[in-house]
């Protein structure tokens, strides 16, 4: 599954968010790291997400791109 990040440059290096996880975000030194981050970060919320979801009969769908 993918998802779309917006990466902004800071004074500390940068910062990335995903837009359409609200509260998602991460950040790095490099680019790299941001973005090595705020995968870890997007697995975590998923988890947390399932974690609270509990006993629903959650279901994926597949949206084309």
């Amino acid at each position: 599954m993918k998802y779309a990040v917006a990466l902004t440059r800071t004074e500390e290096g940068y910062s990335v968010s995903c837009p359409g996880l609200p509260g998602c975000w991460s950040q790095g030194r490099t680019e790299e790291e941001a973005l090595a981050n705020i995968k870890d970060a997007i697995q975590e919320y998923l988890a947390v997400a399932r974690e609270i979801a509990g006993d629903l009969d959650l279901r994926e769908v597949e949206i084309p791109a």
